[in-house]
């Protein structure tokens, strides 16, 4: 299974750009977004390294929201276990 991050850019130079989300930094490739418009502000899904879609603020939300009832509920199995 693979998945994606999402993040939220605020650097471009050319086809790099740094990203953020949940305080973590990554620099990351555009080159595989370079037919779209991606500005700074915008989200993206990374995957290994590289935006591979834009997607809405509202999505990376969402997506971040259920990422964090994944890694709570592993950690009550965790703890439970």
């Amino acid at each position: 299974m693979c998945l994606a991050v999402p993040m939220q850019i605020t650097h471009i130079d050319g086809f790099n750009a740094r990203c953020s989300a949940k305080g973590v930094q990554r620099e990351v490739s555009l080159f595989l977004l370079q037919d779209d418009d991606i500005q700074v502000g915008d989200h993206v899904l990374i995957h290994v390294g590289y935006a591979i879609q834009k997607i809405s603020e509202q999505d990376a939300q969402t997506a971040w929201e259920l990422f964090d009832r994944m890694f709570s509920m592993e950690e009550a199995d965790a703890v439970i276990g």
